[in-house]
């Protein structure tokens, strides 16, 4: 059955305009050029597929199964063409970026959607990875981009800022058990559970915060902290932004004070320096590095 997609195209569009005239218009084709069209294609499927005894054209029984099919095709095709149209111009078809433990994913979200919504033809691969997770992944050049914090001082990223993230010590009310946050010193918080991020880096990276010889939990994320630190089962430092409305009911308190502090770390959106990007993942960069002004 050797049809072919314009002779589906045709059939297309005298159902979508109503006649053969209105067709051809559509097409830029003759009258006679559409009419044969649909006709050819009548004749190798072996099926009357339009009901010319109307004053607009319609659709025999086995006409609308045929055409949902062929609609599905042409639909295909068009992608198909839009993908090579793509690739001619060397517009990257899939960009990877990656999300760091500490971001505010509702903004990184949203700065996101809003680039996407004009590439719709190159599809994201996001990942959420947590502490050295993100570096490694663009190291090993598995990520286009990151958002996290990172060594500004190293030669090998280039980095553009995004928003800055405060750090704070928090911890359940009943676990002072009658003590201020003030007398919680590193030697009193040993006595407690600390809560901290496993890294999702393959190699060992460094540890934040972390209180030496104190009993610790790992989790996989912040929620999953945030929930283990509000149950009273150990305390932690967290995102303040992910905390902020539990500080203010006093459903967790600061340990900000004379032995703990809070820490600002600036998320940035980071590349390689090394490495050429593509037309997308360069105007993806050139978005984000004037998301600020925006």
């Amino acid at each position: 059955m050797d049809f072919t997609l314009h002779e589906l195209a045709c059939l297309d569009a005298v159902l979508s305009e109503g006649s053969f005239q209105a067709a051809a218009q559509k097409l830029h084709r003759s009258h006679p050029a559409i009419h044969t069209a649909v006709k050819n294609l009548e004749q190798r499927v072996g099926l009357v597929l339009l009901d010319r005894s109307h004053y607009r054209v319609r659709l025999t029984p086995a006409g609308e199964a045929f055409h949902r099919q062929a609609q599905a095709l042409l639909r295909q095709a068009a992608g198909l063409n839009a993908i090579c149209e793509q690739l001619q111009r060397g517009e990257e078809t899939d960009l990877r970026v990656v999300i760091g433990d500490l971001t505010p994913t509702t903004e990184a979200l949203s700065l996101l959607k809003r680039f996407f919504q004009n590439w719709p033809r190159t599809r994201l691969h996001l990942h959420f990875e947590v502490i050295g997770g993100p570096w490694e992944r663009l190291l090993a050049e598995e990520a286009d981009l990151i958002l996290h914090h990172i060594d500004k001082s190293d030669t090998r990223f280039e980095w553009s800022d995004l928003f800055p993230v405060d750090v704070v010590p928090v911890i359940a009310p009943s676990l002072l058990a009658g003590r201020t946050p003030a007398e919680m010193s590193p030697d009193a918080m040993r006595e407690l559970v600390q809560v901290i991020i496993r890294d999702s880096a393959r190699a060992p990276g460094r540890d934040y915060f972390l209180i030496k010889d104190a009993a610790n939990w790992t989790v996989a994320d912040q929620h999953t902290k945030k929930g283990l630190i509000l149950e009273g089962m150990g305390w932690g430092h967290m995102p303040l932004h992910l905390v902020r409305d539990e500080l203010a009911s006093g459903a967790l308190l600061s340990l900000e004070g004379r032995h703990f502090h809070r820490s600002r770390l600036d998320i940035v959106a980071a590349r390689l320096s090394s490495r050429a990007p593509g037309p997308v993942a360069a105007a993806l960069w050139d978005y984000l590095s004037n998301a600020q002004s925006q």
